[in-house]
């Protein structure tokens, strides 16, 4: 999906986009996992709020935890896995890019007539393609958001401080009590709470109020062109043509992320052929129009498909018994209620943890900050966006949007978040006191995780594996 935060990606397994899957052989960091087809990181801020792919299983949308500012929701995915993510585009103009020489013009429309006949082949129709392509050109906007990396990071806590503001909260409760009645209609249909569906409509695009504005064809022709990865792009690319030969819009009003997000829930065209629905009922699954119902609909669905348990909680905010093994925090190290309840964790007020299912412990900003007993429905989330910092952003905005409050273990606020650089510095020198982060990348993954923790026993430390600064500078 496209977020209109920049999504966070937790180190436990990943963001951020959303969101990553351990590269294999295993190395220090995560690769992009393909994001479910449907949905795309956020639109508005990188990070938190982009999507993954999620036709392919990639990873979230090139989130790569915690990026601030930058918009970095990746996409790509396998099916049934989380919506395929496309980067966030920020709302905020960027310099003009510079113009494309006539060259790579050239260079492009040979690649579009050699595209046409796969595209044909695939079943796409002459007059669509053409009408599609009438007028689309090479576009170096698109080409210079996908080469960009982030090299600044923020803190989870930032990064939900906005995703979650009272601006927010304010403006989607408004949203909600206008569209009470649909909302309704679409919880009953498909079972799935109408807080969640507002949350992600509010992470997307700020409850449709930023939905994006590159042409789809063009983007996604661009991407397929000369983009990071062309064959995923390619894939969308059909998708998209199929939506336009189906009827259900048109090229002028198929626009969204430069990254291939469509609509209010920013679906990758490839979710959209898969989970969007007419829930209006007049014929076509419009997801770009002013009127919201279909998209929130379409949203609803894919959060069915993948199992949401109604009346469910995401998660609840734990509390953990001293000397608490952090060794098993990790957010895929699901355990029957019974195995934490016997390890000492309860509520906040101290009873016994509720029994909704397999539960999993996460603990985002480490041993310092606050704990988090997630659910079945937490993961029904990641499977939107694979970040972590998205799924919690969605499942926290949600509980507010409902009437909820603020976590109440206070944040580590005055850490500040390591630069790209710092994350690679902090795994060679990991590695060379015998520490093997088996690699230096700059993304905090599995290997370094472990490799963090080891040092920690060493030093008789709580291991909870956080990468920090302070934690730095006990390396240097």
């Amino acid at each position: 999906m496209f977020c209109f935060i920049a999504p966070f990606s937790l180190s436990s397994k990943p963001v951020s986009p959303a969101s990553l899957v351990p590269l294999s052989p295993k190395s220090a960091g995560w690769k992009r996992r393909p994001q479910s087809p449907l949905i795309f990181p956020g639109l508005g801020y990188a990070a938190g709020s982009q999507a993954n792919e999620r036709d392919k299983n990639l990873k979230p949308r090139y989130l790569s935890a915690l990026v601030i500012g930058a918009v970095l929701s990746g996409c790509a995915g396998q099916a049934e896995t989380s919506q395929p993510a496309a980067p966030a585009q920020s709302p905020q103009s960027t310099p003009a890019a510079p113009q494309v020489s006539a060259a790579e013009q050239q260079s492009f429309a040979a690649w579009r007539q050699d595209f046409r006949g796969r595209a044909l082949a695939a079943g796409i129709r002459p007059a669509v393609f053409d009408a599609a392509f009438r007028d689309v050109r090479l576009n170096q906007e698109v080409m210079r958001l996908d080469g960009r990396q982030a090299e600044f990071t923020r803190q989870i806590w930032e990064y939900l401080d906005t995703a979650t503001s009272a601006t927010r909260v304010g403006n989607g409760r408004q949203k909600w009590q206008e569209l009470a009645p649909t909302l309704k209609a679409i919880e009953e249909r498909y079972g799935v709470d109408a807080k969640v569906i507002m949350a992600i409509w509010g992470m997307e695009t700020n409850y449709g109020s930023f939905r994006g504005n590159t042409g789809i064809i063009e983007g996604l022709a661009t991407l397929a062109f000369e983009g990071r990865r062309r064959g995923f792009a390619e894939e969308q690319l059909i998708a998209a043509l199929r939506i336009l030969q189906s009827g259900d819009t048109s090229p002028e009003r198929m626009r969204g992320s430069w990254a291939g997000a469509m609509g209010h829930t920013q679906f990758m065209p490839t979710s959209y052929l898969q989970y969007a629905q007419d829930f209006t009922g007049d014929g076509k699954r419009d997801i770009w129009g002013e009127d919201p119902t279909d998209a929130l609909a379409s949203a609803a669905h894919y959060l069915a498909r993948f199992g949401w348990q109604q009346g469910a909680p995401w998660g609840l905010e734990v509390t953990l018994p001293a000397g608490f093994d952090y060794g098993v925090a990790d957010q895929d190290n699901r355990r029957p209620v019974a195995y934490w309840r016997e390890r000492g964790v309860t509520t906040l007020d101290g009873r016994p943890l509720p029994d909704h299912g397999e539960a999993a412990i996460l603990v985002p900003a480490g041993a310092r900050g606050p704990a988090f007993a997630v659910y079945h429905n937490f993961r029904v989330i990641r499977r939107y966006n694979n970040a972590t910092s998205y799924a919690m952003a969605v499942g926290h905005l949600g509980d507010k949007l409902a009437g909820g409050g603020e976590f109440r273990t206070p944040w580590p606020r005055h850490e500040r978040a390591l630069s790209r650089a710092e994350k690679e510095e902090l795994q060679r020198r990991l590695t060379a006191r015998g520490f093997d982060t088996k690699g230096a990348d700059g993304v905090i993954g599995p290997n370094t995780i472990g490799a963090i923790r080891a040092f920690q026993q060493s030093r008789g430390q709580v291991a909870d594996g956080y990468a920090s600064e302070s934690l730095l500078k006990q390396l240097r």
